[in-house]
């Protein structure tokens, strides 16, 4: 072998980064579905009948099922591996999405019922996505650089906006709001195939190299976490779960995902709707609108990791690491509350964007997740926070639901979307206490 062959031989190849790039993108579809009936909602609602309660159960439907399916997808990942799993469910989620377009064919308690159906499987199909996520976070990087990677993949929910937001809002300017579901069906269907084609363990994929392999392992990655063994699975037990369920450390952390959701939730379910029914704007206006505040949480959240994975290396803390984004975020994101007291719509943008940015910022729970999750609970551990988190989606668009029909006002809503800010912090500091890894304890057999 020559010099140059092994000097190429033994430079990290970076393949991770790949695995992080189809990571954000999927995810990028994934919170896109999520959001296409809050940007096709008030033409749908004033086409089908439907009044702001209606629209607040079916904007809740996909929280519902998300919620259900957490712990039953977590298993299923632990038991089957994260690859099939994860491509049958973004099939699965996108011919849910398609179908939800053929909706205009009812109206009234008859169109209400299949939406709530509709995006009822939607959300079931979803459920073991970030869960799966984590678990590929976990294999394929170092925990120098997973409060990065953890922040890219979870920042696609604000950059799914940026990029579809304002090609929904044309499309329902330009054609009606069944064209949506149609376009976003198709995109995910699309997206399954590649992911199936690039997506591999690390053990497994045939573009890394030992030295990639290596460093990754060294780090902290697990990288043998989808190794086909005949102990899969066998980690779930119901004692296993009482453990998760029952360590105040992860506690903390489920309570303060809830809180961070509130705000994801009320930006992907009624914020569009907001600006139209509040603030007076047009449809494709609310679409390029959302968009702002969109790309500043995007931003937050690339910056969030960047500083989280940089107070890792500088103080080797995890407290100090992922505590410390996630105060400064929270206080920038309770600024909502101004907007209670605002009248000019750019003002709102800006407001918002500067929120969402701090929401950004704050996005750590995922890292979290890998950081504290037992190792062989993995995709159930996720299963659980994302749970706790998306049980947000089910309190948040009805909550808002019932104080808009009350009040005829967003300004309650915007109060109770701030307060969560600082449920969050309280959950960080006076509950988590030391994040580390949890350690399961055996279990004894009943004699």
């Amino acid at each position: 072998m020559t010099s140059a062959a092994a000097d190429s031989s033994s430079k990290r190849t970076r393949v991770r980064y790949l695995i992080i790039l189809i990571l954000f993108l999927i995810t990028t579809i994934n919170y896109a579905d999520r959001a296409t009936l809050s940007i096709a909602g008030d033409a749908a609602s004033k086409d089908l009948g439907l009044d702001p309660v209606a629209m607040g159960y079916i904007l809740s439907a996909f929280a519902w099922a998300y919620v259900l399916g957490q712990i039953p997808g977590g298993a299923l990942l632990d038991r089957w591996g994260t690859k099939l799993i994860y491509a049958s469910a973004l099939v699965i989620w996108s011919l849910f999405t398609l179908v939800q377009g053929f909706t205009g064919f009812l109206t009234g308690a008859s169109a209400a019922a299949v939406l709530f159906c509709m995006r009822f499987m939607v959300g079931l199909a979803e459920s073991p996505s970030f869960p799966a996520n984590a678990r590929i976070v976990a294999a394929w990087f170092p925990g120098s650089e997973r409060g990065t990677a953890s922040a890219i993949f979870n920042s696609a929910q604000y950059f799914s906006l940026v990029a579809f937001a304002p090609l929904m809002g044309w499309l329902v300017h330009t054609f009606d709001w069944h064209s949506v579901f149609f376009v976003m069906g198709g995109i995910g269907i699309v997206a399954a195939a590649v992911f199936w084609k690039i997506v591999h363990s690390p053990i497994e994929h045939p573009a890394i190299n030992k030295a990639e392999l290596d460093y990754i392992e060294s780090g902290g990655g697990v990288v043998r976490m989808e190794e086909k063994t005949a102990e899969r699975g066998k980690a779930f037990t119901w004692a296993n779960v009482k453990q998760v369920l029952t360590s105040r450390m992860l506690l903390g952390v489920y309570l303060g995902q809830y809180g961070i959701n509130v705000l994801t939730y009320f930006f992907v379910t009624w914020f569009p709707i907001y600006l139209v029914k509040e603030r007076g704007m047009s449809i494709l206006d609310a679409g390029f609108a959302a968009a702002a505040p969109a790309l500043c949480g995007f931003l937050g959240g690339l910056l969030g990791g960047v500083i989280s994975d940089g107070l890792l290396r500088k103080t080797g803390s995890l407290d100090i690491a992922r505590k410390t984004p996630l105060l400064i975020g929270m206080l920038l994101s309770s600024l909502i509350i101004a907007c209670v007291y605002i009248e000019q719509e750019w003002l709102i943008v800006v407001v918002m964007a500067v929120a969402f940015f701090g929401k950004g910022i704050a996005s750590l729970g995922w890292a979290v997740v890998s950081d504290t999750s037992p190792k062989e609970l993995a995709g159930v551990t996720g299963g659980i926070f994302n749970a706790f988190g998306n049980s947000a989606g089910i309190v948040t668009p009805i909550v808002i639901g019932y104080i808009v029909q009350g009040t005829g006002s967003f300004d309650g809503a915007l109060i109770f979307v701030g307060a969560h800010c600082l449920l969050v912090i309280a959950a960080y500091f006076l509950v988590v206490g030391k994040i580390r890894r949890l350690e399961l304890k055996p279990v004894k057999a009943a004699a």
